[in-house]
């Protein structure tokens, strides 16, 4: 997960403010949002930490093991909330490859970007694939789209004051970054 310093940094502070904006998300008056935002923050601040350049920081074999309890954890709760939101089908997927990177970094922990990492290339390009696919289809999505809270009468009326939680677009907006910073990780695993 450590390419040069200077993408490296973008890199955190892409998946820091994702998390952050993702923290907001958890106050929203919309239900849906709230359940996922939990979700998200996790993985942005996942993301962020373990982007760290390895000038600053290379985290110990136990960090990265460390790394894959906590997302193995978020892969099962998203498997358990994909009963009633099919959206954490792709938390599911994001929390098995945040996994598959953290067992890669564990296994050949002096491996960084571009110095031969330890992951499978059959499995990292699926992956590869499989966000890439993600990054077009929420970039489409970003047109404009009249907002949750309207489509849910929560806002009440067309003069209704929208939480920071509730912009559905800044929502899709944040997905779209994780999926393009995902794309960067494992492009140097």
């Amino acid at each position: 997960m450590h390419g040069p310093a200077q993408a490296g940094w973008l890199l955190v502070a892409l998946c820091a403010a994702t998390g952050a904006y993702c923290l907001l998300r958890m106050r929203s008056r919309i239900e849906a949002q709230r359940h996922t935002a939990g979700s998200e923050a996790l993985m942005g601040f996942g993301m962020a930490l373990m982007a760290l350049p390895a000038a600053v920081i290379a985290p110990p074999r136990w960090a990265w093991l460390g790394y894959a309890v906590v997302f193995g954890a978020a892969a099962l709760r998203a498997l358990w909330a994909a009963r009633h939101n099919r959206h954490h089908l792709h938390h599911l997927v994001g929390a098995c490859a945040m996994v598959y990177m953290a067992a890669a970094m564990a296994a050949t922990p002096t491996a960084h970007a571009g110095h031969g990492g330890g992951g499978a290339p059959a499995l990292t390009g699926a992956l590869l694939l499989y966000f890439a696919g993600y990054v077009l289809w929420s970039g489409a999505r970003l047109l404009p789209v009249p907002t949750l809270a309207a489509a849910e009468g929560g806002g009440g009326g067309a003069g209704a004051v929208m939480g920071w939680g509730d912009r559905t677009e800044l929502a899709m907006a944040c997905r779209l970054s994780m999926g393009i910073a995902m794309i960067a990780m494992l492009l140097t695993l």
